[in-house]
């Protein structure tokens, strides 16, 4: 007699139910990323423009990663909503940073301005700017320094003088510096030209054992300093424009001088 031995067979799964499908975390991850970026972006105002953006795609990747949640599709529901408050907070920082911004370079305008004011003269009565002066007239810039030209005086060079020609006529004009201001004035930088007649020729500047050297050291806050400048000039000319230049920090101021 056979016997005829029975195993249990291992039971099977149902058939027609679809697989579990992954959870799609990666847009509150991502929201979350951008949002601490943006946020750390918007500390710093040059990068406002940097914080907007991030902040924004934080804010739009966080609302859909929660949708996405609320319809069992993602499992990272404090992700998404960590990275959307992000993505606020780095909107928030953007806008901070964009008024910042705006108001540093308006006041940087401002100074400029305030600068450039200071580095045009005007006569010393106060009056309005004034494109040529008279011998003996001083200009008075904004930052407090005065600077006085003297009427042309006839003027002798020395006999290894430098800077003369013959034929030509010298004239000497004595430049005088006060500082009413409350910052030194570095008066090695001051330059002196002139031109003579109408054509404008440049006159040479002469160099001999009295005059020549200009200015030289710093006039502090209170002092005074003077310089005398000769120039060589054509016979028949009969006007000297004399310009200075106090440094680099003021424009340069005329004087017609008549000879």
């Amino acid at each position: 007699m056979s016997h005829q031995m029975h195993h249990p067979h291992a039971p099977q799964a149902p058939t027609g139910m679809p697989p579990q499908q992954a959870a799609r975390n990666g847009l509150g991850i991502a929201a979350l990323t951008l949002g601490i970026i943006g946020t750390l972006s918007g500390l710093i105002p040059l990068l406002f423009w940097l914080a907007g953006i991030l902040g924004l795609l934080a804010l739009i990747f966080g609302l859909v990663g929660l949708g996405r949640v609320k319809r069992r599709q993602a499992t990272n529901k404090g992700v998404a909503l960590t990275g959307t408050v992000f993505g606020i907070l780095a909107l928030i920082a953007s806008v901070v940073g964009l008024v910042v911004t705006v108001t540093a370079v308006d006041q940087a305008v401002k100074e400029v301005n305030k600068a450039m004011e200071g580095s045009e003269a005007k006569p010393k009565d106060g009056g309005a700017a004034t494109k040529e002066y008279q011998g003996g007239a001083t200009a008075v810039y904004g930052t407090g320094l005065n600077v006085t030209v003297s009427k042309p005086a006839s003027f002798t060079p020395g006999e290894f003088a430098i800077g003369h020609a013959k034929g030509n006529k010298s004239y000497k004009v004595t430049v005088r510096l006060e500082n009413k201001g409350t910052k030194d004035v570095a008066a090695d930088l001051v330059t002196v030209e002139a031109r003579a007649g109408k054509d404008g020729k440049t006159a040479e500047r002469i160099y001999d054992d009295k005059s020549g050297a200009g200015f030289s050291g710093t006039v502090t806050a209170g002092k005074t300093a003077t310089a005398d400048f000769a120039f060589d000039v054509p016979a028949g000319a009969k006007t000297l424009d004399v310009e200075v230049r106090p440094g680099f920090d003021h424009k340069a101021t005329h004087w017609q001088l008549t000879l």
